[in-house]
């Protein structure tokens, strides 16, 4: 299976408008942004659980990256409310459920095979600091290595937003709104840069919080 697998073209999905596909695991559904692959694939998904839903145990070959969006993630290591970003690196396993539901955005084969690193942050709680080169612009720096940026940023009402994207980006819309080459994304909009492009975006009188992770499809 191929989803919007030609990395070299912008991307651009308003999630909410996508259907929901069933998994091979009963009360567990995706949405689908990007992937290459079946079962075992390169994706970027939303996935949700249904009340007292769970995957089986098993463990993450390639890695595992998410953000709980929507009610409690859970599983054997402890519970993740909306707000969390967590990263599984490549051969950790869990047990993931949800007893009262969640809905989280979730990428998958798509780290450095050696990279080793848990991270498990509640950006509820994490302070911002000002972006020296970006006026408008707050960040809360999430993680960070050879191959890859992750941070959330927090752009000001009003405020045009410029970033050279030398290795690509990805740009997904926690809250808030912003106009970006004649499109309006949303809450829960996914935007996707191919490398060497530029994004040029205007945020109106909410301003937006976005999850923005970049440098990563330099090779793709």
């Amino acid at each position: 299976m191929e989803i919007n697998a030609d990395f070299s073209q912008r991307v651009l999905l308003h999630t909410d408008e996508i259907e929901w596909r069933t998994s091979p695991m009963a009360g567990v559904d995706r949405r689908m942004l990007d992937r290459i692959g079946d079962e075992v694939a390169r994706a970027t998904s939303i996935v949700r659980y249904a009340p007292g839903s769970h995957f089986s145990p098993h463990t993450h070959d390639g890695g595992e990256e998410f953000i709980v969006l929507d009610g409690t993630f859970q599983d054997e290591h402890g519970d993740y409310p909306a707000g969390t970003y967590v990263r599984n690196p490549p051969t950790s396993s869990h047990t993931p459920g949800a007893e009262e539901g969640c809905v989280i955005l979730v990428k998958l084969w798509q780290f450095d095979p050696e990279d080793r690193t848990h991270v498990t942050i509640d950006m509820n709680k994490m302070p911002s600091i000002r972006d020296a080169e970006r006026s408008g612009v707050r960040v809360t720096p999430l993680f960070e290595d050879a191959h890859e940026t992750v941070q959330l940023e927090y752009w000001e009402p009003n405020a045009q937003i410029e970033l050279d994207l030398p290795g690509g980006g990805e740009f997904f819309v926690l809250d808030g709104a912003f106009k970006e080459s004649g499109d309006a994304l949303r809450r829960h909009s996914w935007l996707r840069h191919p490398r060497n492009s530029r994004l040029i975006a205007e945020t109106g009188p909410e301003g937006a919080q976005v999850w923005v992770k970049t440098r990563h499809l330099a090779t793709l």
